[in-house]
């Protein structure tokens, strides 16, 4: 998103229509999805470093989406979690179609 920004701001010829570029992202944890609409920081999350907070300022903006997803559906975890044989069927069909 920040790169075609940085394209038209440097003059760099584009065509005539104008892309609008939305990310949409789906989250299963309830703590992560609040602290990215939640704008307020509280003692429990002082630790986080300022600099992951831009994900607020894109959310503020309408840049970028946070869903609400099931912990079923997130075909992320497959990546970052033991799963069982289902799940991992289930997502392995979703990411390769096999």
């Amino acid at each position: 998103m920040q790169l075609l920004q940085e394209l038209k701001d440097k003059g760099f010829h584009q065509t005539n229509a104008t892309p609008v570029v939305h990310c949409k992202a789906f989250e299963d944890n309830s703590g992560a999805l609040e602290l990215s609409i939640v704008p307020k920081m509280r003692p429990r999350t002082k630790h986080i470093n300022n600099v992951y907070h831009h994900v607020r300022s894109f959310v503020r903006d309408g840049l970028i989406s946070v869903s609400k997803i099931g912990t079923e559906d997130q075909v992320a975890d497959i990546f970052r979690e033991p799963l069982s044989l289902d799940l991992f069927m289930k997502h392995r069909k979703t990411l390769l179609n096999y």
